[in-house]
């Protein structure tokens, strides 16, 4: 596999994908920007530092909340190499999977039965916070300098870091080299019609996606720099997901009923994921956390940028993210939470995820892959979640709004009926 430079192009990218989508806001300013020697040397720092071995006699088992299919593996790995270099420390997995780990510290936690160190995305950090669930980072400092300026800004709530960011991530377009050729993938969404058009027959389909998924039908809705709680992200008077360049987006959105003539329930993520893997689909949107499952089906894929909408030359905006592991604000055992926590973030542990669940790594460090610059260039376009505690309500909101919409309702009182259920007490 042909190496590519991870370092400064995804900083480089990870920086503007920040700054177009949040305005260059306040948050941004809490965090300096950061070179690819400072990366590198304080990454080298956190190596030396979390490879001397504990100093306590004491045997500590720290519990690590995380997700199956990958990172439940890597967990696991991280934490036989760390006790190697700790050995009064031991880490054991649990699985709980990312989208649930955030409410069930709020029963868990203070019940004396939850983790020490859980797995969450950013978005959830507002909402964290604001229950009193975690605890800020410790040598925050330090922890900003060595990890991409985008990661330490997405957890960053209210001036204080929370967290240490294992993983940044986009998505963009798979595509089939068996069903379509790399010069043939359509740059706006009117060719990936016509690629449709001549290309469907049977149980074969030019596109797919996820259509009840907010995390992906938000692309529709960031038309003429339309973005989510305003350029911040942090407006919480108005979504802007009912905003006129919203509903036009989402209008096309519903459009492409007509190349993919099946219901919402239908295309769920387990089954879009399985009919690409089965070789039935030319183009999917998805993330990296795919390639290996794609790899290990047997497909000969690409990775691209998203296609454009009309009137638009650029790819449409996609949701960036940062993957946290979060010290909980009940730990018996924080110091050493932490200790685990700035582990994960050194070179050799983000190249062990990266080969493991090919997860974008947080930090500056080259890894081999050939999908790695059709996400860096799509991360050029894309901007960060919000991570304000109204965004608890976004996904359910804009799921369900998503889905009717793809069933044919009508969408100005979709996104509506969207905005008033994220905005409401």
């Amino acid at each position: 596999m042909k190496r590519k430079s991870f370092s400064l192009f995804l900083t480089l990218a990870l920086s503007v994908s920040f700054f177009s989508g949040c305005g260059g806001g306040s948050a941004s300013n809490d965090t300096t920007q950061k070179t690819s020697s400072e990366s590198t040397t304080a990454a080298s720092t956190t190596s030396q530092d979390t490879t001397e071995a504990s100093s306590s006699s004491d045997k500590i088992e720290l519990v690590v909340w995380e997700s199956k299919s990958g990172p439940d593996s890597f967990i696991e790995q991280a934490g036989k190499k760390f006790t190697e270099q700790n050995p009064n420390i031991t880490i054991k997995f649990v699985n709980v999977e990312l989208g649930d780990s955030s409410g069930q510290i709020a029963l868990d936690g203070p019940a004396g039965v939850g983790p020490d160190l859980f797995a969450a995305p950013h978005d959830k950090l507002g909402e964290l916070v604001s229950g009193g669930h975690i605890l800020t980072t410790a040598n925050s400092d330090k922890v900003s300098k060595e990890v991409l300026n985008t990661c330490a800004t997405a957890l960053t709530y209210d001036g204080k870091m929370y967290g240490y960011p294992i993983s940044a991530e986009t998505y963009s377009l798979f595509y089939n080299k068996a069903l379509i050729k790399e010069e043939d993938v359509p740059k706006t969404w009117d060719k990936v019609k016509d690629f449709c058009n001549t290309f469907n027959s049977g149980d074969k389909h030019g596109f797919m996606m996820d259509v009840g998924n907010a995390y992906y039908s938000i692309i529709f809705t960031t038309n003429k720099d339309n973005r989510l709680f305003g350029a911040t992200g942090t407006d919480t008077s108005n979504t802007n997901i009912n905003s006129p360049a919203s509903v036009e987006g989402m209008k096309y959105f519903q459009s492409l009923r007509d190349i993919l003539n099946v219901p919402a329930a239908d295309l769920t993520t387990s089954v879009t994921d399985g009919a690409f893997s089965s070789g039935n689909v030319a183009m999917y949107i998805t993330g990296p956390w795919n390639i290996k499952n794609f790899t290990d089906a047997g497909l000969d894929f690409g990775v691209t940028t998203l296609p454009s909408l009309p009137g638009n030359d650029n790819p449409v905006a996609s949701f960036s993210g940062t993957r946290a592991m979060f010290i909980s604000a009940y730990s018996k055992h924080p110091e050493e939470a932490a200790k685990f926590g700035e582990f994960l973030l050194t070179p050799e542990m983000q190249k062990l995820r990266f080969d493991i669940t090919g997860s974008l790594p947080s930090i500056d460090v080259q890894v081999e892959s050939p999908y790695i610059a059709g996400f860096t260039k799509q991360l050029q376009y894309s901007f960060p979640m919000p991570s304000i505690p109204q965004m608890g309500k976004y996904w359910d909101a804009m799921g369900a709004a998503s889905a009717n919409i793809w069933n044919g309702a009508d969408v100005q009182t979709e996104l509506d009926a969207c905005n008033s259920a994220i905005l409401s007490q």
